[in-house]
């Protein structure tokens, strides 16, 4: 499968696209500049030159056309970018992992887009696709550090059944990552927003936490089509 990164330049996209690669993904990092997509692309096989990690670099329009696309962009630029290659991304199966935070003093805040949520408003700017949220609580700088495991449960959540599938199966595919279906779309903005806990938590305990819960055995974490079960109890979250 063909994994294509909008705004893969920054420290998230780059990260996700060296830890896929690394499970034999074949990744385009895009970028609005193709020359700095080049640039980052060369930096990650300098750094992990034993690997052989099928990495390339185009610009947003070549990493549009890949059979999957993941949205890496700040969150203010996901719909803009959308937007720019819609036609590529008709049908689709596209991961938003951007999250809407601002910082104020010493806290991080979340804030809430006009639609809700980031991937609400991806998923507005190309109604053809299919969004689904992923990712967002998965620390840059460990998923990039291919030589160590990254440990850590990825809540999933999108209004079409192959959106969650395909990306539970793209997580599944990392090592010691296990994917949750978390529900609807509807589901992206507390998840979007937690993620400003997490960075507090970071700089509180001056460390990067990632989120794993208890409660769910792992033969019920695969993707689930149906409607949720209703009057079940919510796991704990350990951060």
């Amino acid at each position: 499968m063909q994994i294509g990164i909008l705004g893969g330049t920054g420290p998230a996209g780059s990260a996700l696209a060296a830890r896929l690669a690394s499970v034999g993904y074949d990744v385009t990092i895009g970028s609005r500049s193709k020359y700095r997509a080049m640039e980052v692309v060369d930096k990650l096989h300098a750094q992990w030159p034993g690997r052989q990690l099928g990495i390339t670099a185009g610009d947003n329009h070549d990493a549009a056309a890949a059979e999957v696309v993941v949205i890496a962009t700040p969150w203010d630029g996901a719909y803009g970018t959308a937007t720019s290659v819609a036609e590529l991304l008709q049908g689709k199966v596209v991961i938003s992992m951007a999250n809407a935070l601002t910082r104020i003093g010493k806290e991080f805040q979340p804030l809430v887009p006009p639609r809700g949520s980031v991937a609400a408003s991806v998923q507005a700017a190309v109604p053809g696709c299919q969004v689904a949220a992923g990712f967002h609580h998965v620390p840059a700088k460990e998923l990039g550090d291919l030589d160590h495991p990254i440990e850590s449960d990825v809540l999933i959540c999108s209004d079409f059944p192959r959106a969650t599938e395909v990306t539970s199966k793209i997580v599944s595919s990392v090592p010691n990552m296990r994917p949750l279906d978390a529900g609807g779309l509807s589901q992206a903005t507390p998840i979007e927003s937690f993620t400003a806990v997490l960075l507090q938590l970071n700089m509180h305990y001056k460390t990067r936490v990632a989120v794993k819960f208890t409660g769910i055995p792992e033969a019920a974490a695969e993707p689930s089509i149906g409607p949720a079960d209703d009057g079940i109890e919510p796991a704990a979250v350990e951060a």
